[in-house]
């Protein structure tokens, strides 16, 4: 395991060791965070402790035509009544991300640091929130980084049954309109599994990832119309 320096400078994921994790330290800023991205590495630690970077082997992926609703679910969502919007609070769903567990049991590794840190690269048009919102008020989401052709995952959060699979079901919408090749899910989990995702080797995930980058430009800046104008077709 490799301690960083000032140096923007990642090793090989292939360095990891058997529980993914490749280095430790440096920073959160936005030229480390996009060239860990881009070498398919991501940050996570608790609060208190140095910033730890992970390549795990397998990853978790979501190929956008793999993605599955049950038919309750989808019923569900249709009659809620939610309205999908992105971009338009990114810091709220990063914050109830942080306090509200959703089915990773994630909080506490959303620290004040990776909340600033994310927040920067959202102003920099890099991360992105999808938000459900129901009479108002803001009950689930999303948010993630997005390089090229591809989503990297971050966290979801829910407030009201269905919620974030609402807004994950529109990034999915999206990914097939925009032509992404995958969502990065990092990790496995049971209840994505059960939506389509499955896990691949650190190999085949880095092909993809170099693929992605090629082959798509980045979707730099708000992406609040752009989704709108999915939702429309």
């Amino acid at each position: 395991m490799l301690r960083l320096t000032n140096k923007i400078f990642f090793p090989l994921p292939d360095f990891a060791d058997d529980e993914g994790l490749l280095a430790v330290g440096g920073d959160l800023s936005p030229s480390r965070l996009l060239c860990a991205y881009r070498m398919g590495i991501f940050p996570w630690y608790e609060e208190g402790y140095p910033i730890l970077w992970w390549s795990p082997d397998p990853r978790a992926v979501l190929f956008p035509q793999d993605f599955h609703l049950s038919k309750r679910s989808a019923r569900r969502i249709r009659k809620a009544g939610f309205e999908i919007r992105a971009d338009t609070a990114f810091e709220q769903v990063i914050r109830r991300c942080a306090t509200i567990r959703g089915p990773r049991r994630e909080g506490t590794w959303i620290t004040s640091e990776m909340l600033q840190a994310y927040c920067r690269l959202h102003e920099l048009g890099y991360a992105h929130s999808f938000e459900t919102w129901l009479e108002g008020r803001l009950v689930g989401g999303l948010y993630g980084v997005s390089l090229g052709a591809c989503f990297f995952g971050e966290s979801m959060f829910s407030e009201v049954s269905e919620a974030s699979r609402a807004a994950l079901a529109r990034l999915v919408d999206c990914a097939k309109s925009w032509q992404f090749l995958f969502i990065d899910c990092q990790l496995r989990n049971d209840h994505l599994m059960r939506l389509g995702a499955r896990e691949i080797s650190r190999r085949s995930f880095l092909k993809l990832l170099e693929e992605a980058l090629r082959v798509h430009p980045t979707r730099q800046g708000r992406w609040t119309e752009a989704v709108a104008a999915v939702s429309d077709e």
